[in-house]
Order: structure tokens, then sequence, then C-alpha cells
């Protein structure tokens, strides 16, 4: 293109009167003393060559000399009448020839003014020749640019034309014409449009941003002339962008998969989550179809190279954010709670809905998050800083909505049936944070790990003072009611079925008691320290301990109890009987605690021999308190007198042994020994005591009573009977066998 022109910004960039791919726009600038004294062509051709005087020239017949009012000699200054009148004639007709010239002047005038006015209703050029247009205009520009040039911008008229095809372009969307989604070449047009508008921007606002020193007098124009297009191409990008924008949300709305939309119930996820392979969830999140991507993707491109990377960012968050939290809830079963409300449920409500906060947290971490980056990074390609920006800003509010609610249980009552799932979450959060580090980069994955790591904190902190405040539990049970039959103490069960639960969660408790340790640490630093040597050799015999500050405390436990229950155990009238508690309670513990490899291994080998051995002594203690006197009855010791049986003496030995033996009969076969094992090893043992001895005082004195009466009468038991009496002891059966 040859000829340059000017543009003022009282011009329209698409306007049709100026259209005219052939030539270079020709528009008016601001008037100044530059401003040439020339006439267009059209008021040039309607000025005909040469124009007519209305009067004659009488001057021009004059001799030269001769004066204008001076009249030739003998001639009257009169006229007749008639050539009066002729004259006045010739001179209307003249007017008239003069007034039908000016008529057909004018006409010609205002048909040649019709035609220059029409010509811009010419056929307009197809979009693709323009286009091909722009593109050789683009490329001469960046050449320009390459090459360092500083040229003068010179913008030819195909470019209003191009804006103005473009905006019919928009109309014809806005007004249903056309469809996105429905012609591939009608979208691809219109973002290969605004990638050119994009492009005439950048060059635009670059040359004005690079001459705006230069612009000074009469290089001014050219500033009002780029300023003006900038503005004209700014209107018809914003409308383009405003067109796409609107686009983009649609597709991100209506892109979801419908089929998630269904709600399984908090009932089904842990089943629905063991049922469906991890591979087979992937592709149903976040749902949207490889079109729906590539569409998305297309927009985003666009709306990003034209500076509209905020409103397309806005959009794509907002709309994840709500996808992310709707799916939260109708798939998995998860209702977000405010800090209030979790704080006004009940225990039994929020212990339903930990569950679900465990599942909602596993399958974000293993599906969901992993699904939302992977969409994010086909949507935003290569754009690293957006991709980071969104999953940030997406992610986020997930996680601190989350923990919120984990914070929130932190923060309940402390009771200890709360421990279990204090741990349960506990775990949940120290599990999430290796597999977030893999998702999330180190700018994002900060701010998200210190959230992650102080809930946990919390949880932990609060599962330590439930294990600790076990101490109080044990303290506080001072009843003065002795257990009937010297059965298992309650507290003893709760006790040991409570640790022997906590030591399925050893790991994690030893991991939260060793946070907790550095915490109080931390905490009495400042506290001054005043070490005995007493303290010092305290300090070193517990240095194992404060290597594994749980087992401390497990210990510390115990040995409460072991307190507790001998204080208990004194509460028993009969001593046997408090033998009988001892070794039911010291069953129970060791039976529960190798029953368990976790508390076990807390315990160790050595406190279970050492607790064996106690209740070996307290089953030595009840057999002497039991049976020593009745096997008294059975020694031969003072029944002769010089080798001389005395039958009153035998005859009272056999009554006073019939009668303690039915009492014991009749007082511990309502005792209660619960453990099969220890009641078989009790009876075992009395029998190995007390019949052998019975055995031998019955052979060897009964004869010296008459047959008969006598014999009836004193000897009420043999041996078998003894036996079968001895195996109905511990029953709990307050009848007995008579």
């Amino acid at each position: 293109m040859e000829n340059n022109v000017n543009v003022n910004s009282s011009s329209v960039p698409h306007n049709e009167d100026n259209i005219n791919t052939g030539e270079t726009i020709q528009l008016p600038v601001p008037e100044s003393e530059d401003k040439p004294d020339t006439k267009s062509d059209a008021e040039s051709d309607a000025k005909p060559a040469t124009e007519p005087d209305p009067k004659p020239n009488a001057e021009h017949d004059a001799e030269p000399g001769a004066e204008p009012d001076a009249k030739p000699d003998g001639e009257s200054d009169t006229k007749p009448d008639g050539e009066t009148e002729k004259a006045t004639d010739s001179e209307q007709v003249t007017e008239k020839e003069e007034s039908k010239e000016v008529e057909e002047k004018e006409k010609k005038e205002e048909e040649k003014q019709e035609t220059v006015e029409a010509e811009p209703e010419s056929p307009v050029p197809s979009l693709d020749k323009v286009l091909d247009e722009i593109d050789q205009f683009l490329v001469t520009l960046q050449q320009n640019v390459e090459a360092g040039e500083s040229t003068p911008l010179e913008i030819p008229n195909f470019i209003p034309v191009f804006l103005h095809l473009v905006e019919q372009k928009i109309v014809k969307y806005d007004t249903g014409a056309m469809k996105w989604g429905e012609t591939i070449e009608d979208d691809s047009s219109l973002l290969g449009c605004a990638n050119r508008i994009s492009r005439l921007m950048n060059h635009f606002i670059e040359y004005s941003r690079s001459h705006a020193e230069k612009e000074q007098g009469g290089e001014e124009k050219e500033k009002v002339r780029i300023d003006f297009m900038i503005n004209g191409v700014s209107v018809i990008q914003q409308r383009v962008m405003s067109f796409l924008e609107d686009e983009f949300r649609t597709l991100m709305e209506e892109s979801r998969n419908p089929n998630k939309g269904d709600s399984k119930g908090k009932q089904q996820v842990a089943d629905s989550l063991e049922s469906e392979p991890l591979e087979e969830s992937i592709p149903e999140f976040p749902g949207f179809t490889e079109e729906a991507i590539a569409n998305l993707n297309k927009i985003a491109k666009e709306m990003v190279a034209s500076g509209y990377e905020n409103e397309c960012c806005q959009v794509y968050a907002l709309s994840r954010r709500h996808a992310f939290e709707d799916g939260m809830n109708k798939i998995l079963g998860y209702e977000k709670l405010s800090i209030d409300e979790i704080q006004r449920m009940q225990w039994e409500t929020l212990e339903r809905e930990i569950p679900t906060w465990i599942n909602t947290w596993k399958e974000c971490t293993s599906v969901w998050f992993p699904g939302e980056r992977k969409l994010v990074e086909m949507v935003f390609g290569n754009e690293a800083d957006t991709v980071v920006s969104l999953m940030g800003n997406i992610s986020r509010s997930i996680v601190i909505q989350l923990l919120n609610f984990g914070e929130s249980i932190a923060m309940t009552k402390r009771a200890g049936e709360k421990l279990f799932k204090l741990l349960d979450m506990y775990e949940t959060l120290r599990d999430a944070i290796p597999i977030m580090e893999t998702l999330f980069p180190d700018d994002i994955m900060g701010e998200i790990k210190t959230e992650t790591t102080s809930a946990k904190c919390r949880l932990g902190e609060a599962a330590v003072l439930i294990f600790c405040d076990l101490e109080n539990s044990i303290k506080s049970e001072t009843g003065r009611t002795p257990v009937a039959g010297g059965a298992v103490h309650p507290l003893t069960r709760y006790i040991m079925n409570y640790l022997r639960l906590a030591c399925e969660y050893k790991d994690t408790l030893e991991e939260v008691f060793k946070e907790h340790s550095k915490i109080e640490r931390a905490d009495s630093t400042s506290r001054p320290r005043y070490e005995t040597e007493e303290s010092k050799s305290k300090n070193e015999n517990k240095h194992k301990e404060d290597e594994s500050p749980f087992a401390a405390q497990l210990m510390r436990v115990m040995e409460l109890l072991d307190s507790n229950l001998e204080g208990k155990a004194k509460l028993y009238k009969e001593v046997a009987l408090s033998c009988i508690f001892m070794m039911n309670n010291g069953r129970y513990i060791v039976q529960k605690i190798k029953g368990s490899a976790e508390i076990y291994e807390v315990m160790g080998e050595t406190w279970c021999r050492k607790r064996s051995t106690e209740l070996r002594t307290y089953h030595k203690n009840y057999q002497v308190e039991t049976w020593s006197k009745i096997l008294s009855y059975l020694s031969p010791k003072g029944l002769s007198d010089h080798g001389k049986v005395q039958k009153p003496v035998l005859k009272e030995r056999f009554k006073a042994f019939n009668a303690a033996f039915e009492e014991i009969h009749k007082t511990q076969s309502m005792w209660v020994v619960s453990d099969e094992q220890l009641q078989s090893e009790l009876r075992v043992s009395i029998s190995a005591l007390v019949i052998p001895a019975y055995r031998s005082f019955l052979g060897r004195f009964s004869q010296y009573l008459d047959p008969g009466r006598q014999t009836e009468k004193y000897i009420k038991y043999q041996a078998e009977d003894i036996e079968t009496y001895i195996d109905d002891l511990f029953d709990g059966n307050a009848h007995g066998r008579r």
C-alpha cells in the first residue's frame, strides 16, 4: 500500500462509508495551520471552467482613456421606452439562464455526491481475504520491530473492515444466528480473529509507548491517529472477550459429568471406595469430555493472550470450587458444617460424621486433587504460573474447609470414647501431607502444609490429653462397695479394653506422645531447673522411658490400676476372697496383654513374668487362708494317747471337718472365677491338697468307728464326694450342690 492515512479520533474504525480495500484510509485530520488549501475532486468537478458575467461588461468595449460615464456626442441620456423594455427583457432572459445553470450544477453535484457516498456500499470483502491481509500486515510490523525501524505506522483501511466483520460475527452469536460449538470452523474463525485483534493491540500499544517521547509539535497528529485506532480495536476486543468469557463459563458449568450428581449416601461411601478401584474412579472426575477440554483450552489460550487472564481464571476458579463442594456433598456425603454447629452437636452425631470426613479426605487426595490438577493443566496448557495460582485457589479453600472440621472436633469436650476417632483423624491428616506435597507446588504447599500440620497437632494434643485422663479416671474410682464374689472389677475391664484398643494405634500414639513431649519441652524452656544428684539419678533411670513417652504413660496407668485394685481388695472381710479378687483381676490383665501383640510389645515379657509371679503368690495365700485349717482336722496329731486312738477326739475331728468343708462349699461356690483356666487351676490345686489327705485320714481312722450308725453319722463324704464338691467352687452358684 503506497498511500498513507491520517486517522481522526472522530472517525469510526468499522464505518462502512470508508470500506475500500484497494487503498488506504482517507480520514479528516484536526484543523491546523498546515492544512492544505485545496478542494476535493468533487468540488472541482462541480464548478464550470468559466462563469458568465450576469451583466454586460461595457468597460471592455470602451476606448482607452475614456471615462466610464461619458456618453457619445449627440446621444441622449435617456432611451426610448421601447429600447428600455427590450433591455429589460434581455436581462430577465439572462437571469433565467443563469438560474437554470445554477440548478443544473447543483443537481450534478448532488448526483456526484450520491455516487461518492454509494461507493462504500459495494460488496464487503470476505473475512478470509481480510484475514490474509491482516496476517501480512502483522508480519510486516513484526519485521519492522525486529529490524529496529521506527518509521511512521501506516494503518491500511482493511483494519476497520476487519473490525467491522468481527463485530458482525459477534452479533450473529449474540442473536442466536450462530451458536458456539455447532460449527468448528466458525468457532475457530472467531478465536483466530481474537488472536489477531490481540496482536494488533499489542503492536499499536507498543508503538504508542515507544514513540510517546518523540511525539511533539507536528507529530501530535500521529499520536491522535494511533490512540484512535487503539480505542477502536479495544472496543471490539472487549466485545469478543466478553462473549468468550460467557462461553467459557457455560462450558465449565455444562461439561460436568451428570452421572456424578447422584448422592450415594454416607453409609455407602466406604463400600463404594472399596468396591471401585482407583483406576476406575479417576476418569469419572472431574467429568469433562475431551471435546469440552479442547474448547476450554482454546478459549483460555486466547483470553490469556489478550490480557484477560484474570477474568478467565475467576470464572474457572469459581466454577470449580462450586463443583468441588457440590461433589463432596452429593457424591461423598460430606456436609459443610461451621465451627459453631460442630460445637453444639452431640458426640453421637459427630461420631457418624467423622468416617465421612475421613473418606472425603482420602478421596480428595487420591482422586479429586490429582484430577483437578490434570484438568487445570489441560485447560491452561503451558501457563505454569496460572496453573499454580488456580490450583492453589481451588484446593486451599477445600483444604481449609476440611481442616476446620478437624480442629472443631479437637476443641470439643474431652472424653475417653473420643480418643480413637481423634486418632483416626490424626492418621488421615498425617498420611495426606506427603501425598499433597506431590500434588501442589512448593509455594502453595507451604501454606497448606502449615495449616494441615497445625490441625494434625491439635488432634494429636487432644488425643494425648484424653489418654492421660485415664489416670484421673483411675484415681477418681473410689467406690467402697466390693464386687460380689471377688469378680473382675468393671474398672479393670474398662482400662484394659481401652488400653488394648489404644495399643492398636501404638505407632500413632508413640508419634503423638513424642510430638507432645516436644511441645511440653518447648513450653518449659523458660522455667528454671535446679537438678540435684537424686534427680539426676532418676533422670538416668528414666532415660528409656523418655525414648518412649507412650510406653512410660502406659506403665503409669498400670501402676495406678494396681494400686487401685489393692485398695479395693482390702474392702473384703475374708482374706481368701480378697486373694480371689486379686487373682481374677490380675489374670484378666495378663490375658489381655498377652492377647494383644501391640500392648504386649509395650509392656514387655519382664512385666508379664512379674505379674504371673504375683498371681502365684495370691494363689498360695488363698490356699493357706482357706484350706490350712481344714487340713489340720485331717492331721493324726493329737488323736492317739500312748498309741491308742481316742474315739471322742476322732469323732470331733470328722465332725469339724464336715462342718468346715460344708461351710467352704457353701461360701466359695458363690465366689466367681470367670477365667476357666484359673478356675480349673484352683480346683485342681485344692483337690490335690485336700483329697489325698482326706483319703489317707479316712483309710487310717474310719475303722475305729463302729460300723453302721456311727459311720454314717461321722463319715458323711467319701473321697470322690469331696472331689465332686470341689468342682462346684467358684461357679457363682448361690445354692451349690447338696
